[in-house]
């Protein structure tokens, strides 16, 4: 009985493990206001850090506005939206966050991304410690749900809330077939 109980503590383990490290967000694009142009986009990344794995969702109003993915920082504070490496236009456009580096995002409606509607964002390693910037490093990671920034949104929140505490329950059940199984 007590190498069942072994085996069974490692394969749960190792499920903690790979539930821990494969925990992504979705960041809503300017939170609750989404892809628009009043929002402060250079403050909203501030406050998040992104990692791979990560997704970004642009939420907007279709034929109001469309997102394009700029080629380099040049690009992006011009506004060169002709050398765009990506457009979209769905209303709802999901930008996953595979691989280490800056991106540069503009709106792609004329005058939009010269008024400031663009956004660039670096991407971490997903085991890199979280971001120093923003009101908390561990805010701008994890949001909460009592959070009143523009960074945390019912979305992310929500994911990330279900998430950990999954993790919680998981860590909470290892535990208790660790005391169980060492009491044999």
């Amino acid at each position: 009985m007590k190498s069942f109980c072994r085996g069974f503590l490692v394969l749960a383990f190792v499920a903690l493990i790979i539930q821990r490290k494969t925990l992504a967000f979705q960041h809503v694009v300017g939170g609750t206001q989404g892809w628009d142009e009043s929002t402060d986009f250079n403050s909203w990344s501030s406050a998040q850090t992104f990692r791979v794995g990560d997704q970004l969702v642009f939420k907007y109003t279709t034929g109001l506005h469309s997102v394009v993915e700029l080629p380099s920082e040049t690009a992006y504070k011009n506004c060169d939206l002709g050398s765009a490496v990506n457009s979209m236009n769905d209303g709802s456009d999901v930008v996953k966050l595979n691989k280490v580096g800056t991106r540069y995002f503009g709106c792609g409606t004329l005058g939009h991304c010269d008024q400031g509607m663009k956004l660039k964002i670096t991407t971490v390693a997903a085991d890199a410690p979280p971001s120093t910037t923003g009101s908390s490093s561990f805010s701008s990671s994890y949001p909460s749900l009592s959070s009143s920034s523009p960074a945390s949104t019912s979305l992310q929140s929500t994911s990330s809330f279900t998430s950990s505490a999954a993790i919680l329950a998981l860590a909470v059940v290892v535990s208790i077939l660790n005391i169980l199984c060492y009491s044999i």
